[in-house]
């Protein structure tokens, strides 16, 4: 086995260019149909629980001077945070189901032309 011929091969496979197939393109619209849920559920997520972390700490004195008023703040500040983490699982299934409505049509005539060629 010539491992230099394989290797060569390789590097040139990389450099050569690539045909679209319509199984990457499925995928690509897949994922563009997705993307915008995702990305919003990840990031408000991710802010909601720095809102409630942060209440957390002020209501139960770590931070801050330690006053009624700051813990008057955390309480409100927990109870937002929790609030938004609630709600965003359904905010994403309504982003997602809006971005997989947006793409239905062009996904399923692409996955149509792929299950009948591959007949």
């Amino acid at each position: 086995m010539n491992t230099d011929k394989i290797y060569a091969e390789a590097i040139a496979n990389e450099y050569s260019p690539k045909e679209t197939s319509k199984v990457i393109a499925l995928k690509k619209l897949d994922r563009k149909a997705k993307s915008k849920a995702n990305i919003f559920a990840y990031t408000f997520g991710v802010a909601m629980t720095l809102i409630l972390g942060l209440g957390m700490c002020l209501s139960m004195q770590v931070i801050g001077d330690g006053s009624a008023m700051m813990t008057g703040i955390g309480i409100v500040l927990g109870i937002l945070g929790l609030a938004g983490v609630g709600v965003n699982y359904p905010i994403y299934q309504k982003l997602l189901r809006t971005g997989k409505e947006k793409y239905a049509f062009e996904i399923i005539q692409l996955a149509k032309e792929i299950s009948e060629s591959a007949e």
